[in-house]
């Protein structure tokens, strides 16, 4: 493992806990934890969060947690999910296998395996299968960005070994503060990363194979895409945005901003923001706008 993934682990804990510090389990929210979706008890799983006072099933919102490929887990995005679940949605929110310790395509195959999970549990959990909405955040968006190709794209479907669930489909996604085009460049962080997140050690070919992209197009599901004044990355979702709009895709770019300090990289996920509220909203009003 480099320096940097174990600097990335340190450093995003960090910041998390002095987010999340003194957050508690909404009294309205209903939560279904540590589901196992897959082989891996350790890895795959996953939690449902729902409102309280809803009955039947609910339109439902899958979350691909960010962490730079090699950070993160469903007990870092459990607030900002169940902040979601309070906006009239089923919420599902997962583990997924990380690198250094798991190779490309981990991520996205588990990403279908809770696919899956949804199509198979809508009856348990209350899931509307026809109105599935998913969220993913810095390297999450970039994951989500992937799978939402794998989905649209045929050619691209067939550079994996797994196929999507039966009817699984995704009505509209939002893509947050992430990355669309991955460069090849030794000098910038991301490409470090890939080092240990694909399996040849970032090749040429293994990067082209990751930039979303490369691979959008007419079929692609609507998308809210965003970034912020203070996010290191806000310049990363400009070549997604130019490519929705080439290939006619339904979507709204939003750059947030306050009249205080900037916003930073993914400040959508810190409950004690009134300017994460504010994207929140909007996000599930974009979603629901396909109900």
């Amino acid at each position: 493992m480099s320096e940097l993934t174990n600097m990335i682990r340190k450093m995003f804990k960090e910041g998390d806990d002095i987010r999340d510090a003194g957050l508690t389990t909404p009294e309205d929210i209903k939560r279904f934890d540590d589901i196992v979706y897959g082989s891996d008890a350790t890895w795959q799983v996953l939690d449902v969060y729902r409102p309280k006072s809803a009955e039947g099933k609910l339109p439902v919102i899958i979350s691909v947690h960010g962490g730079g490929w090699v950070y993160g887990d469903k007990e870092r995005y459990q607030y900002y999910c169940m902040s979601l679940a309070q906006r009239g949605f089923a919420v599902v929110n997962f583990t997924y296998r990380l690198a250094p310790e798991f190779k490309f395509p981990s991520p996205i195959e588990d990403a279908n395996l809770v696919a899956g999970f949804v199509m198979k549990n809508a009856e348990e959990y209350g899931f509307d299968t026809d109105k599935i909405f998913a969220v993913g955040d810095s390297a999450g968006a970039h994951l989500l960005g992937l799978y939402s190709c794998f989905l649209t794209n045929s050619d691209y479907a067939k550079k994996f070994e797994f196929t999507a669930p039966e009817g699984f489909a995704l009505k509209a996604i939002a893509l947050n503060c992430g990355v669309s085009k991955v460069e090849y460049d030794e000098q910038i962080q991301e490409f470090q990363l890939m080092k240990e997140f694909l399996p040849g050690g970032a090749t040429k070919e293994e990067i082209d194979d990751i930039c979303i992209v490369n691979f959008v197009n007419e079929n692609y599901p609507p998308a809210f895409v965003m970034t912020a004044d203070g996010d290191f990355l806000k310049d990363k979702q400009l070549p997604l945005v130019a490519k929705l709009m080439e290939n006619n895709v339904p979507h709204i770019f939003r750059y947030y901003m306050t009249s205080g300090a900037p916003l930073g990289h993914v400040f959508h996920c810190n409950m004690k923001l009134e300017a994460a509220h504010k994207c929140n909203d909007e996000e599930c009003n974009f979603f629901k706008s396909f109900l």
